[in-house]
């Protein structure tokens, strides 16, 4: 009850202290003449929100970063894991995205500008042209993100894993990326209203090639993936529900 008070003040300082850098950098990705000075301008400004607001974003593992293009996969907590893992990955990664993202005011626009790709998970036909397309690109040299759990839930724990993303990788060629997310369920959890205090740590882990044998292979690069997550975020497995196909 002490402590209640201090923790609200903290919060609303949070959210403003976030906002006064968020925006103006929103503006600036809006107006910005090329997608890597958008992208370099998010990176540095979520950095800077994020540290402002108490809770710095560390990031460790930059040396498993693949020369080549790869698709990395991250476990996912909170919604601030976007925002982190774009401040923590270099500027030719590429985010998968919820369609729906793209009416948010502002930031729907803002991360438009910086290259996203919407996703109606929903829809079949959108899904397969999506899919079509991250092949097209992946080949291309383009790298991209993705949270293979598809959401997140109030309670923690690491859930199952979808396996597009892996398929994905294995019809490419090109390897995973693992990266463990740890803080962000802690400093904004499901549900909460108010930031909390604390740090966030995002580590870059060695990349998994694919292996040969279709299905199987996706199977086995989308297990070993998830092992090296679980290991590093600090959650429980919650591998409790059936696998999803």
């Amino acid at each position: 009850m002490f402590f209640r008070p201090f923790r609200r003040l903290y919060g609303v300082y949070a959210v403003a202290a976030f906002t006064v850098v968020i925006v103006p950098v929103c503006l600036l990705i809006l107006a910005g003449p090329s997608l890597g000075f958008r992208r370099a301008v998010g990176r540095r400004g979520v950095h800077l929100a994020m540290w402002l607001a108490g809770s710095p974003i560390r990031v460790r593992g930059h040396e498993h970063l693949p020369t080549g293009p790869c698709v990395c996969v991250a476990n996912h907590a909170s919604y601030l894991d976007g925002l982190v893992l774009t401040a923590a990955l270099p500027g030719h990664f590429n985010f998968l995205v919820q369609h729906g993202a793209a009416e948010w005011p502002l930031i729907g626009k803002t991360i438009e500008r910086m290259g996203v790709s919407f996703v109606n998970r929903g829809s079949a036909r959108d899904a397969a042209a999506a899919t079509r397309e991250l092949l097209r690109r992946l080949k291309a040299g383009e790298s991209f993100a993705i949270f293979a759990e598809g959401t997140f839930k109030a309670e923690p724990g690491l859930l199952p894993f979808h396996d597009g993303a892996f398929a994905i990788a294995a019809r490419a060629e090109v390897p995973v990326l693992p990266a463990a997310i740890r803080g962000t369920r802690r400093v904004f959890p499901e549900g909460a209203r108010l930031p909390r205090p604390g740090g966030i740590d995002i580590e870059l882990m060695p990349a998994i090639a694919p292996g040969e044998g279709g299905r199987h292979a996706t199977g086995a690069l989308r297990d070993g993936v998830r092992q090296a997550i679980l290991a590093r975020c600090g959650e429980p497995d919650s591998q409790a529900e059936r696998p999803l196909p």
